[in-house]
Order: structure tokens, then sequence, then C-alpha cells
């Protein structure tokens, strides 16, 4: 028996994944618990539209992501910190910090969890810190400048 996986299932497959079982596995199990549904012409056409509308959005998510990488690009955030001698920094400037800044103040939400160097920033000067946007294929780079 053919099915399509509503959703991901253990050792079988992931969703929207075509699959041949057993006939009793896939009634009493699959269809029962509404994991998936019987592989028909009209549930292939509906597969094949669902498919086509989430590459679409994954497109559009791309495209957003590109935009806002551009926006990241012009954007330099400026923090102030103590000094001791010799430029010696007290401190320093988490990626909380600029995420927060970049919210604050720009508007820009950024998760923490996405920048890529999430050292923190421990010297003076600029610093570029890079930040994943999408996936891994659109890298935005904000520019920090720490000053005493």
């Amino acid at each position: 028996m053919k099915v399509i996986l509503l959703s991901d299932v253990k050792k079988l497959g992931k969703k929207g994944d075509i699959v041949e079982v057993s006939d009793g596995y896939g009634r009493n199990f699959l269809l029962n618990k509404n994991l998936a549904v019987m592989a028909t012409k009209k549930s292939m056409e509906i597969l094949d539209e669902q498919n086509l509308q989430h590459d679409l959005e994954e497109k559009q998510k791309e495209a957003d992501a590109e935009d806002l990488k551009k926006q990241l690009a012009k954007i330099t955030l400026e923090f102030h910190v103590k000094t001791g001698e010799g430029g010696r920094v007290f401190g320093s400037v988490s990626t909380k910090q600029i995420v927060a800044q970049l919210h604050e103040t720009y508007g820009i939400h950024v998760d923490k969890r996405k920048v890529i160097d999430n050292d923190a920033i421990t010297s003076l000067g600029y610093t570029d810190v890079k930040v994943d946007l999408y996936r891994n294929k659109v890298i935005g780079t904000i520019r920090v400048h720490v000053n005493g």
C-alpha cells in the first residue's frame, strides 16, 4: 500500500514522503492515527500543490533575508565600555547586547542564537559580527564599534 506521510514517522520517512508499507501497518496504524493518507491521484495533486507553495514561501524567505542583509550592511552599532590603563577593557559586549540594541535602535529582530561569531567582544575598535539570516545561505554582517 502506498501512502503519503502527513508528519514525520520514525524509521519510515519525513512529512510529504510517499512510502510503500504493508496493508495492515498502513490501515491500522498510519491511517488510524492520521499520520498518513492513501496515495491516490487526488492526494498526489494536493501534495504537488503543497510542495509548490512551500517552495514559493522558501524563496520569499530567502529574498527577505537578502534584503535584511543589505540593511544590516549599512548599520554600525556603538557601544561605550569602561577602560583602564593602556586601553584595557573592563567587561565585554555580548551578542545579547548587540541583538538588543539592533532591535531598540533599528527595529530589526535577529535571534541571538543565529549570531555566528558568538564570542563576546573584549577589545576596542571596530568588529564585524556575522549573523545567519537564512539557513547558512544568507549571512549578514553587523559592524560593531566599541569605544571607551
